[in-house]
């Protein structure tokens, strides 16, 4: 069934003469245009006319007609249930007013007045937010108004480049700028097309991407993340990588004409500092896509009804710059605290989630997500079934040969020759290391070299990683559990049997496996002259 826009869904509400319509959009003088033409379409077909009436508390009723003492909401709604013509009434900024219980029922009355009269009226509440008290629930019919489309920001673009006569843009060149442009009002579209001509006397797609960073970051709910990790920066996890590599294109018009469906996401489960995190990172540089982060706990307000709003955000705002990757690190925490919701937040936790979650099943829109988790004892089971994620990875402590890919992507950003390094020994002597133990045992050694003046060796690396007490050996029992549920639950990142591995366990006198059995000779020898 093909989508219906938020115009075209505000019309067939006004048409089906629903009474009372609450439109969330920040974009109030847009919105009103809209309001217009759907005015005008209906008098166009009706031999009876409906007028348009602005309300706001500073100017009262403004529009076909003017009645400017009215500012007080109770006699507006009053004015609109005894006006006897049919008519539109916008009533801009309401959702203050709906604290009052003498306007809720006011409204509430509205709703039935308009409900039995013989000539068409509407109340249309205008508000940046989300604010309907519960006794009117039932009675208000609700219109994410949407930010602007492609057709709307290419329209706008061909208005700049006419008018200031930019000869050099073909309608394909300025698809570029449009997918530049997702995402923000139509306002912030035209200030920043203006800031790019003044600036460089002609569209730019830096200009645009910065402003609309600096826009999505001003919500405090979503980061625009610089993708500057390359996918060739995550050592190992090859069946994650491949995976991913192969729905590189799949976003192309040319998937969707070969009968692929849009990938929905993925969920990586495992062991902190072993990729995860780095992988949503290089995936953004790799599909060259837009990657917004979302911390889950940002969502939540202390206002009624705020967290609920601020998901319906995220998702629009991710919707409206698609193709794109949303990232949500560390999952668990954000919905932890959803099966006791009921009696610890009034049930904020589990509508938020709930939100989330029908969202992400029924999802039509090239948003791929990647979701990530350390501790999958803390996330609702929900979140798990099968048709939520297009697959669950569980990515464990790197193997060997896994060890070796990460110090030599460490050493070589450290601007060394890695031919220089004895890999194998390296891997040996860091048994049992995640991937951020590995890059810190670098980086200590890095501090160790500068401080004596002395390059980076094998022998400073080795005794940098005998200074790290992995995560292998302090969490054992944790690690455990998780390979436990995940042996059985989820795909292996690396390909690997998921289980406890031979090389990360500790040695017979206690130590972490990253200590003197694991090193060579030359190594050894190093370690007694530094005991």
């Amino acid at each position: 069934m093909k989508r219906v826009d938020s115009r075209t869904e505000l019309e067939h509400l006004v048409k089906a003469r629903y009474p009372v319509i609450y439109i969330n959009s920040s974009e109030e003088e847009r919105v009103e245009h809209a309001v217009l033409d759907i005015r005008d379409a209906l008098n166009a077909k009706s031999a009876t006319p409906r007028k348009l009436l602005f309300w706001s508390i500073t100017e009262g009723f403004t529009g076909d007609e003017e009645f400017t003492d009215l500012r007080d909401p109770i006699k507006a709604l009053d004015f609109a249930i005894r006006y006897e013509d049919s008519a539109l009434f916008a009533l801009r900024d309401f959702h203050p007013y709906l604290k009052d219980p003498v306007v809720v029922r006011r409204l509430r009355d509205c709703h039935r007045a308009f409900k039995d009269s013989e000539r068409p009226k509407n109340v249309l509440l205008l508000s940046p937010l989300m604010r309907i008290p519960a006794e009117v629930e039932a009675e208000v019919a609700v219109v994410d108004f949407a930010l602007p489309d492609r057709l709307e920001l290419h329209a706008l673009l061909r208005q700049f480049r006419d008018a200031y006569q930019l000869t050099t843009h073909d309608d394909d060149a300025l698809d570029r700028f449009v997918e530049a442009a997702l995402g923000l009002t139509y306002d912030e579209a035209s200030y920043v097309l203006a800031k790019s001509l003044i600036r460089h006397r002609d569209f730019d797609i830096n200009t645009i991407l910065s402003e609309k960073k600096a826009i999505i970051r001003k919500s405090g709910l979503l980061d625009f993340y610089e993708s500057s990790e390359a996918f060739a920066d995550v050592g190992g996890l090859p069946v994650l990588k491949e995976w991913l590599r192969k729905r590189q294109r799949a976003f192309t018009k040319a998937a969707r004409d070969f009968g692929l469906p849009v990938p929905k996401g993925i969920l990586l489960i495992g062991i902190p500092g072993c990729g995860k995190s780095l992988t949503a990172k290089a995936v953004g540089a790799l599909w060259q896509m837009p990657l917004l982060r979302l911390d889950v706990g940002k969502v939540f307000s202390g206002l009624v009804g705020s967290s609920e709003e601020n998901i319906r955000k995220v998702i629009a705002t991710a919707e409206a710059v698609a193709p794109a990757i949303l990232w949500l690190d560390e999952l668990e925490k954000g919905f932890s605290g959803v099966q006791s919701s009921g009696q610890s937040d009034a049930g904020t936790t589990a509508r938020v989630f709930g939100s989330f979650i029908t969202w992400l099943q029924e999802k039509t829109s090239p948003v791929f997500v990647i979701a990530t988790a350390n501790d999958v004892s803390l996330m609702p089971p929900e979140l798990l079934r099968k048709g939520r994620f297009d697959e669950i990875f569980f990515v464990d402590m790197p193997s060997e040969d896994e060890r070796k890919d990460i110090f030599r992507i460490h050493i070589e950003k450290k601007r060394r020759d890695v031919d220089t390094f004895d890999l194998d020994a390296l891997a040996r002597a860091a048994r049992g290391f995640s991937g951020a133990e590995i890059e810190q045992a670098v980086v200590g050694a890095l501090y160790d070299a500068f401080e004596d003046e002395a390059d980076l060796t094998d022998e400073r690396i080795a005794l940098a990683c005998r200074e790290v007490i992995p995560l292998s050996l302090t969490m054992k029992e944790r690690i455990d559990d998780l390979r436990d549920w995940a042996s059985a639950r989820a795909r292996s990142a690396s390909g690997l049997p998921i289980g406890p591995r031979d090389d990360d366990t500790p040695d017979d006198t206690g130590e972490a496996a990253g200590g003197r059995k694991g090193m060579s000779a030359g190594f050894r020898n190093l370690e007694l002259e530094g005991d």
